[in-house]
């Protein structure tokens, strides 16, 4: 597949942007608690610059540019530099996170870690693999034995209450709860079974689009926390629930218990 092949070439390479400018860059606030640095956008450049040279006539969704639609239905879903805050303050964990979609089906997507140099990739029916071995989901049946990984989305000062309610509950009933602050890589670390159930709310299509295709080609299920898939590119990531799928369905049940209140 020409697209996975591609992908793996410009994750590699944004991600050698993120290696070169870790720790002399610095940022500015695009909110709150939404930063943008040097890396973000020259990454970004890199990425789509490869990939315009390849598809020309292909549409984007970057998260740090406005979109472009092409009338034959391909798109490149784009995160240049996933976990900002982490690398403005010096923290390694970050990536870059590249989707391709066709006609509004993922097809394929790879995620790249610059500091572990740990390549995730996965095609529609393909598998999925990290650096070249297969990944597989964990085996782990029931929240009471799970390790679980969340984050939160910008608007977390305001609604602090909200999120940790969740986090608190899945505390009480698992091994323990992780948040690495890259939604990638959460997602990829579900599919390589490191962790075994991943959730989060306020997710964006750049941050979930790659992961999704690699976690469901591990064997797990992603789906928003109704248990559907997500119904259009744009609430792509809204609520996301990424787990193996005996695991996935004993954390919906617990979510839908706790949005009713």
């Amino acid at each position: 597949m020409k697209e996975l092949q591609l992908i793996k070439k410009a994750a590699l390479a944004g991600g050698g942007v993120l290696k070169a400018k870790f720790g002399k860059v610095g940022y500015r606030l695009k909110g709150r608690a939404n930063l943008l640095t040097e890396a973000d956008l020259a990454s970004q450049a890199r990425v789509i610059g490869l990939i315009k040279a390849a598809f020309p006539d292909d549409g984007f969704m970057a998260e740090e540019s406005a979109p472009t639609e092409s009338p034959n239905g391909r798109l490149w879903i784009i995160d240049p530099l996933d976990g900002t805050t982490n690398y403005a303050h010096g923290f390694p964990a970050a990536a870059v996170s590249i989707g391709f979609a066709e006609k509004g089906v993922v097809k394929a997507g790879g995620v790249y870690d610059p500091f572990r140099d740990e390549l995730f990739l996965a095609k529609k029916g393909g598998g999925a693999t990290l650096n070249g071995r297969r990944l597989k989901v964990s085996k782990v049946p029931s929240v009471d034995k799970a390790l679980l990984v969340t984050g939160f989305p910008y608007d977390r000062a305001e609604k602090a209450d909200f999120y940790c309610g969740f986090f608190a509950e899945f505390m009480r009933l698992s091994h323990d709860v992780r948040r690495m602050g890259v939604a990638s890589l959460d997602m990829c670390w579900a599919a390589a079974g490191r962790t075994d159930g991943y959730w989060e709310f306020g997710l964006k299509p750049w941050d979930v689009a790659a992961g999704k295709v690699i976690v469901e080609e591990a064997g797990g299920l992603v789906t928003d926390f109704s248990g559907r898939p997500w119904r259009t590119d744009a609430l792509m990531g809204s609520q996301t629930l990424a787990a193996n799928p005996r695991l996935h369905a004993r954390m919906l049940a617990v979510i839908r218990r706790r949005l009713k209140g």
